[in-house]
């Protein structure tokens, strides 16, 4: 007993108790089969589900968004991820340009960074006022109480990566041709702020992480890992049940009828593989 827990430990320090593709992929489909049926409850049941995802540059947010919505259907599945706002909004009140896109009866969206924002990169690289920030700070958990009691389920992530998985995962976005758009100028200035943004996160959660709108943390080093437990705990916190369907039966084609494929010169894809 012993040395399997000092073979555990060692292999757990090496590296090697990541979950292989097979299953990762094998607990991901059956966790698929219950967001299937969350968005069949949304639907029949006409909800509205909020989730929002947030944490530092490299986290891993686009990936577990898309291990999310990779089986589900895009018209009960909007993922938002606004641009950097107009000359316009900024003149708006802050929350004004997320208003439009929060979900209607049917609906769950879900926010690739979100008005959080402005507690976070806004505030970090000065594109606010310290002011802007703290009455941004005051007003959230209202806004949010506001949301919940309109009859949203708002669920708030945050995914948590250590300096060292960032560092790695951004350098390899740097040297992989498939990923080199995932790194922008800002990230590469934001780097040098950990500490700071260190310092904007707790003060966030400290101010907004309320009992009607709490913020959940996921370790996000493991990037397989993460995606399971925060899919897992997604499905814990939403009452939802399994809507019965007919059962489906295809029906028979319909007869020719003198049809006969056209003499046409398609124009097909050529077959490289």
């Amino acid at each position: 007993m012993a040395g399997d827990k000092k073979r555990e430990k060692t292999k757990q320090a090496d590296g090697d108790d990541k979950l292989t593709r097979k299953e990762y992929e094998k607990e991901l489909a059956k966790l698929h089969e219950e967001l299937v049926k969350v968005q069949e409850w949304v639907k029949d049941k006409g909800e509205k589900i909020c989730i929002v995802f947030e944490g530092r540059d490299g986290a891993g947010k686009g990936g577990t968004i898309k291990a999310i919505t990779e089986r589900v259907s895009p018209r009960v599945f909007r993922v938002m991820a606004l641009p950097s706002p107009s000359e316009r909004e900024k003149s708006q009140l802050y929350i004004q340009r997320y208003l439009p896109h929060m979900p209607a009866a049917g609906e769950i969206v879900i926010w690739d960074r979100s008005w959080y924002n402005r507690a976070g990169v806004e505030r970090v690289m000065g594109f606010c006022s310290e002011e802007d920030a703290e009455r941004f700070l005051q007003l959230a958990p209202t806004m949010e109480r506001i949301m919940v009691e309109s009859g949203v389920i708002l669920l708030k992530y945050w995914l948590e990566v250590s300096m060292e998985e960032q560092t790695r995962r951004l350098e390899e976005r740097m040297n992989d041709g498939r990923k080199i758009w995932k790194l922008s100028p800002m990230d590469i200035e934001s780097y040098s702020k950990w500490y700071d943004y260190s310092r904007a996160r707790d003060e966030m959660f400290k101010a907004t992480d309320t009992a009607w709108a709490p913020w959940y943390v996921v370790k996000s080093d493991d990037k397989r890992r993460a995606r399971l437990n925060l899919i897992t705990h997604l499905l814990s916190q939403i009452p939802f049940k399994k809507v019965k369907r007919e059962a489906v039966k295809l029906p028979k084609r319909g007869k020719a009828n003198g049809y006969k494929e056209p003499d046409y010169p398609f124009k097909f894809v050529p077959e490289a593989f």
